[in-house]
């Protein structure tokens, strides 16, 4: 049965579709089979992918609120063993919608048991808020993935993310965990940067990813051109940062027999 992992923090620019999309890809490209759940209105993964929202058929709102199968509705993308169930608009909807059905938060967790048996992880992208489709998400996953960018107010509204998914904890969804805090858009140059990651990791400690996300040119403009940084430039830094990532993930899950000096890609002088 596949893993289902949320990426999520309300705190828009943080990263969060970079990290679920990327991540997502290096996974394929490792060849594990990967579902790319896009959960957030805004439709960010689903373009990103090179998809043209305004030609969705069926997107996650049919599944969670018409019933429709996700078997239905998933697209292969251009990156083999990565697929996608898309978002669209209609989700800024369901909310309202949903709000009085019985089970309420339990419903995407209701639409991915049909394929969770079809996928080796299933990475949700949720919504930057902490509103019912994010609640449902959570309740789905069996781990969080939270980003945190290596910025000024860092840490800001974390508290109250953790708090939810304490909650969900306490309720919803009893084996969820959180899987890491991964650093984003960390600035080599910058003095505050290095600050940012030392005060999240004297705060979290063990739940930091060793893995640091850099700001890369080529990762801002990959989505542009509807592609992933692993098919967009697989020689960048971001590509590099997020395979690394990935392997990290696979080494944290016992899902690899690498030896500990072969978890990274070397990023040569010329690339940096």
């Amino acid at each position: 049965m596949g893993k289902v992992i949320a990426v999520t923090n309300q705190k828009g620019g943080v990263g969060k579709t970079t990290t679920a999309i990327s991540l997502a890809a290096a996974l394929a490209v490792l060849e594990y089979k990967t579902l790319l759940v896009d959960a957030d209105p805004q439709s960010n993964a689903t373009s990103g992918l090179g998809f043209d929202t305004r030609n969705i058929q069926s997107s996650i709102y049919e599944c969670l609120i018409d019933d429709v199968s996700p078997k239905n509705v998933i697209l292969p993308t251009d990156t083999p063993h990565l697929f996608l169930l898309p978002s669209h608009i209609d989700l800024v909807g369901a909310e309202i919608e949903m709000i009085n059905l019985p089970h309420r938060e339990m419903m995407m967790k209701r639409a991915l048991e049909e394929v969770r048996n079809d996928y080796d992880f299933i990475i949700i992208d949720c919504s930057p808020s902490l509103g019912l489709i994010t609640i449902n998400a959570l309740s789905a996953a069996n781990s969080v993935i939270i980003p945190v960018q290596c910025e000024y107010f860092a840490l800001e509204g974390l508290g109250k993310l953790l708090n939810t998914i304490k909650i969900v904890q306490g309720g919803l969804n009893p084996e969820l965990d959180i899987e890491g805090i991964l650093l984003t858009m960390f600035d080599v140059r910058l003095r505050l940067s290095k600050q940012v990651v030392d005060e999240v990791k004297a705060h979290f400690q063990q739940l930091v990813f060793d893995t640091i996300i850099n700001r890369n040119t080529r990762l801002s403009e990959a989505p542009s051109f509807g592609q992933s940084i692993i098919m967009h430039d697989a020689q960048s830094v971001g590509a590099v940062n997020y395979l690394n990532f990935a392997r990290e993930l696979l080494q944290k899950n016992n899902m690899t027999d690498m030896k500990n000096e072969d978890r990274k890609i070397h990023i040569t002088d010329d690339e940096q």
